[in-house]
């Protein structure tokens, strides 16, 4: 079964036109299924309902997808910020869809002017179709399968975003599978308490199922771990494995960080520059950490976070920043080192 996350700013009338709802909450998703030579292939939409007004479940959606749909409804800060933040999150494959408001107009090159200046020059205008844009999804999915599975194949990075119990079943962890693969069976690792558990059964699509791979959204039963472990800031990796030979332990699929210096590329139509002192969030993997400044010399910041900010050891993907009070709030895009304390 083969995934393709899409973040998706645009009504809710265009995204039913494409898939199915699901899950209405403040993210609503939306999902599409088709069979396959090789199985099941799956469109799912992730749609931040609240935003521009709530940032942080756009930047999850973003650390999410591997590719966009963007309806243009008006020439608009909003519209800058989303291209930018579409931009800073790597995301270079979507659709884009002109749909002025009643009695407006759009000027399209203008649009695909602020687009390609914004860094999504290699994104497609479509048109309002939902049959039509379905179709450009399964082709994005085709061009970029190689590295889905790629993808699946990393250690495994679980954020968890819900977390309850269920009579008869147990406690039951709630997230989408960043990379990598979760087994019936297999021993975790719940960070940042350190606390054990084993999988004991998952469900993708209401479907039990033995594995869980990169893009699914997986409830996890956990047997033998604790509740208080898990948290809105909880990420679910696999235990170190010990080498038998040497007695010695691999690593994580994260490493933990209190400090870290940030070589930041900013996003264009950002005019702020950061200084010391200044707030920040960082947004990677489903995480949303604050951070202040702490030094900054030309494009290097070092930042010293509230809580511990998890990196991926292998692969990470871009860690976008954000300052609420800029405009736009997102001012670019980070490789993180870690620093010691």
């Amino acid at each position: 079964m083969v995934v393709l996350n899409v973040a998706v700013i645009a009504s809710d009338e265009l995204s039913k036109n494409v898939a199915k709802a699901a899950d209405q909450r403040d993210v609503h998703t939306y999902v599409h299924k088709e069979n396959g030579p090789d199985g099941a292939r799956i469109l799912s939409l992730i749609r931040p309902a609240k935003y521009p007004e709530r940032l942080r479940p756009f930047l999850n959606a973003l650390s999410t997808a591997q590719a966009g749909l963007i309806e243009v409804r008006s020439v608009d800060a909003t519209l800058g910020e989303t291209l930018v933040a579409f931009a800073s999150a790597g995301i270079s494959r979507g659709l884009a869809v002109l749909n002025p408001e009643e009695g407006q107009w759009l000027d399209e090159d203008q649009v695909k002017m602020l687009f390609k200046q914004a860094g999504l020059g290699t994104w497609t205008f479509e048109t309002n179709d939902g049959i039509h844009l379905r179709e450009r999804l399964y082709a994005l999915m085709d061009e970029i399968e190689t590295t889905l599975v790629a993808n699946a194949k990393a250690p495994l990075v679980l954020p968890v975003d819900q977390h309850f119990n269920v009579k008869g079943i147990g406690l039951v962890a709630i997230g989408y599978v960043q990379s990598g693969s979760v087994n019936v069976h297999d021993e975790v690792l719940l960070l940042p308490a350190n606390g054990g558990g084993t999988a004991k059964s998952l469900q993708v699509m209401d479907d039990d199922v033995a594995s869980a791979s990169a893009g699914d959204r997986v409830g996890l039963a956990l047997r033998n771990a604790k509740e208080d472990h898990l948290n809105g800031d909880t990420l679910i990796v696999h235990p170190p494995k010990v080498d038998k030979q040497t007695n010695t332990e691999g690593p994580l699929a994260v490493e933990t960080h209190q400090r870290s210096s940030l070589v930041l590329e900013t996003s264009p139509f950002q005019k702020r520059v950061l200084v010391a002192g200044d707030v920040v969030h960082a947004s990677v993997d489903l995480q949303f950490v604050v951070g202040r400044v702490t030094a900054v010399d030309g494009p290097t910041v070092h930042v010293e976070w509230e809580h511990p900010l998890f990196v991926r050891t292998t692969n990470p993907p871009p860690m976008l920043i954000a300052q609420l009070d800029s405009k736009p709030r997102i001012m670019g895009s980070a490789v993180a080192s870690l620093l010691e304390s």
